[in-house]
């Protein structure tokens, strides 16, 4: 497992990308994922609004194997760089203009990219890195801006 990778594909492209696990770093974050992936997510991905350069998707319901107020902080920063993959649980509540629980994953996939919310700055714990193939994902990403939400897939390679 600690070599595990993960691979990311927009499903109507094929367009596909190789994500390493911070395992080092994040590693309570990273194994978490990892174990909750044992069966690949299709899920829609869209793009972010106050963040830059970023896409996000839900973890589903049939995936969330653990109770996520139990991870760590790890690897946070508000500073993301191109590749870097995050984990961010908001509860039920936690913004005022949108009280929904959600069970995020996102991706950067270009520069200037911040962890910037409705709230202001909030550091999230960046659990891997798009390691291979992150500039053509990062062309989907930008078509999400224009024609709006893409069917995604990820799991173990």
């Amino acid at each position: 497992m600690s070599d595990g990778r993960f691979y990311f594909k927009f499903v109507d492209s094929g367009v596909q990308g190789i994500i390493t696990p911070y395992w080092q770093t994040a590693p309570v974050t990273a194994k978490t994922l990892w174990d909750a992936l044992e069966t690949p997510i299709r899920v829609t991905a869209s793009h972010a609004i106050f963040s830059g350069p970023e896409i996000m998707m839900g973890l589903p319901e049939s995936h969330r194997s653990f109770d996520p107020t139990t991870l760590p902080p790890e690897n946070q920063t508000v500073q993301p760089d191109p590749g870097d993959m995050l984990w961010f649980y908001q509860p039920k509540n936690f913004f005022k203009i949108d009280p929904d629980e959600f069970w995020e994953i996102g991706m950067f996939y270009g520069v200037g990219g911040r962890t910037f919310g409705p709230t202001g700055w909030i550091p999230v714990t960046y659990f891997a890195k798009m390691t291979e193939g992150l500039e053509a994902i990062a062309e989907q990403c930008r078509l999400i801006r224009k024609e709006g939400v893409k069917t995604v897939e990820m799991g173990r390679l």
